[in-house]
């Protein structure tokens, strides 16, 4: 059981990202898991962020211990090229900082001595599916074996999944990793069968999401450039008549549980509240994901749920200090009649 060798309550977790610590204490707010970005390769990348090199972790580590919560790394190296944008997966130079970056993470997490989770590169899996033929990750070429740590591995992206796995586990016992594989609506239907042979089956749990945006930033008129992007559908029915809806995101969930064999950790829920008035403003716009999930934990588990992470995807978007109260008000409600984890 996951939540167990993590050292938590065997119950549906809360956990914040991208949240300053100043902000949950304020707040009195308690949460299971405290996440944070690892960005960049080369000028600038996280293991610059602070001194000696790699620091950072242990700066994230220490802020996550004095929430109660287990710390969680975001790896989101892949689009240090741009969002997308693969050539890096070829270049030598690039491919050399990046796994350097992921051994010192370990090492790092290491140090620190205690459970970690790390969600390996959000977005990076959906562009390599698309990339690839047939769904097969084996027919993306990357830059793996000349890792003189994974120097038995394929130099394809089945590669880049496979030495993740043996860095972390080489370096890192502590550490619980994840993949999170595509839900967009053209891909989903081979996603099982991808993250089946990029060996994720091997991994620790299965990064879920719902949107990375408010979805009332992307109702919007006219969209805010930060919110951009095609579609009307973002607002989820909770009656789970309606398409979209939340029913349909947690079976989603199931297929992969159940697929797997491993536990699901939602990751980067957004944090708007409710409105019948589509949009919002900077800050505040509408979105029902807290709503629905925390009054709906007991769904989450039954389809293989361990937690949830909400945080804001990007600098605009609802944050606890502009909910109104909301996530203070029903993760502690939910606190009280908790969701048992089996």
């Amino acid at each position: 059981m996951l939540a167990t060798n993590l050292g938590l309550s065997k119950r549906l977790l809360l956990g914040l990202g991208t949240t300053n610590v100043s902000d949950i204490q304020t707040q009195n707010i308690h949460v299971d898991i405290y996440d944070q970005y690892l960005t960049g390769v080369g000028n600038g990348a996280w293991p610059t962020w602070n001194n000696p090199s790699g620091a950072y972790v242990q700066v994230v580590a220490k802020n996550a211990t004095s929430l109660g919560a287990v710390p969680m790394f975001t790896l989101y190296q892949m689009a240090a090229n741009g969002d997308g944008n693969l050539s890096g997966l070829t270049n030598p130079t690039f491919m050399s900082a990046y796994w350097s970056n992921v051994r010192l993470l370990f090492q790092q997490i290491k140090i620190f001595g205690k459970p970690v989770l790390v969600n390996f590169e959000p977005d990076f899996w959906e562009y390599a599916q698309r990339a690839s033929t047939n769904a097969d990750p084996t027919s993306v070429t990357a830059l793996v074996n000349s890792n003189t740590d994974c120097a038995n591995l394929p130099n394809n992206v089945a590669g880049v999944a496979q030495c993740l796995l043996l860095t972390a586990r080489t370096y890192a016992p502590n550490a619980y990793v994840g993949f999170p594989p595509s839900l967009a609506s053209d891909l989903y239907p081979a996603s099982v069968g991808f993250m089946q042979k990029l060996g994720t089956a091997k991994a620790d749990f299965v990064v879920m999401q719902t949107l990375d945006r408010d979805a009332g930033c992307f109702e919007a008129i006219p969209q805010p450039s930060y919110c951009s992007r095609p579609g009307t559908a973002w607002y989820w029915d909770e009656t789970n008549t309606n398409t979209p809806n939340f029913a349909q995101n947690i079976a989603q969930g199931s297929n992969f549980n159940t697929s797997l064999q491993l536990p699901l950790l939602w990751w980067q829920t957004p944090l708007g509240a409710p409105s019948t008035t589509p949009g919002g403003s900077s800050g505040q716009w509408r979105d029902n994901r807290v709503h629905y999930f925390l009054n709906h934990a007991a769904d989450l588990v039954a389809a293989g749920a361990i937690g949830v992470v909400f945080s804001a995807g990007e600098v605009h978007q609802t944050t606890i200090n502009t909910d109104g109260g909301q996530f203070k008000k029903l993760s502690g409600i939910y606190y009280t009649s908790p969701a048992a984890l089996p």
